[in-house]
């Protein structure tokens, strides 16, 4: 679960507003906020995307990725992928 922050796969970057770390399903960099709910507000929200941003550009290239704010498997808690436009579901893209 997103709120336990297990370390299941690589971790990117740990701060007071939120935690970034691989996937554990889709395997690409993931942004969660630390706190729970669906809607942080803005400064954290802008501070958890650009650190997604970070890590996504070091991890898919600048430009290489795109945001998606979709949370699909667990819709109460904000976090956000970053996605390779090459292989758009992960590890699981064809």
């Amino acid at each position: 679960m997103l709120c336990e922050a297990a370390r299941l796969t690589p971790w990117h970057h740990e701060d007071a507003v939120c935690w970034i770390a691989d996937c554990e399903i889709c395997g690409v960099p993931m942004v969660v906020w630390k706190r729970h709910g669906p809607e942080p507000p803005v400064g954290e929200l802008e501070h958890m995307l650009g650190q997604l941003a970070r890590v996504a550009d070091r991890q898919l290239g600048a430009g290489g990725w795109w945001l998606d704010r979709l949370m699909r498997q667990i819709p109460d808690h904000f976090h956000a992928h970053a996605r390779d436009p090459r292989r758009p579901f992960g590890r699981f893209s064809w």
